[in-house]
């Protein structure tokens, strides 16, 4: 079971409540998703694919991330979805926007990393391929082919 602290709209924490994943999330309260854009040093962007098992599988992310589990920060949860989901461990990520919906709180971040890029390891379950793709190539994916069209477009906004 997933435990998960509540929000308010401001990304504050509502003290004595807590959400489970899969329960009905209150009206006006919110959970915190965890979105990481990853760039390499030479200038491309990983995409992970997720596994067919997942909803929308098969299809291809640009980021890494999930929910923040009870009593993680923005940045503890980004950190540590970075390493599950990638191997990649950094202590430098930057805040790179905020959106929500009707009961998600998404905190985007921006890793910029010199691994070695054969080096990255899929997290059973949720990963099953990966590849790097340039700037050019990552703006023209699509809804068809990618999930997280937003967080690039923000990236690319800075």
């Amino acid at each position: 079971m997933e435990i998960w602290d509540a929000y308010d709209k401001d990304l504050n924490i509502v003290e004595d409540i807590t959400l489970i994943r899969g329960q009905t999330i209150p009206e006006g309260l919110f959970h915190l998703v965890c979105d990481i854009l990853v760039k390499h040093i030479d200038g491309t962007y990983l995409l992970m694919q997720r596994d067919t098992k997942k909803s929308y599988g098969g299809m291809w992310e640009a980021t890494a991330g999930g929910s923040a589990l009870r009593g993680e920060t923005s940045l503890d949860c980004a950190l540590r979805e970075l390493y599950e989901e990638t191997g990649i461990k950094t202590d430098k990520l930057e805040e790179i926007g905020r959106d929500s919906n009707s009961n998600t709180i998404y905190v985007e971040f921006l890793c910029v990393t010199d691994c070695e890029k054969d080096s990255i390891k899929l997290q059973p379950g949720e990963t099953m391929a990966y590849k790097w793709v340039s700037r050019s190539e990552l703006l023209s994916l699509n809804a068809e082919n990618l999930i997280t069209e937003r967080i690039p477009k923000q990236a690319f906004k800075l």
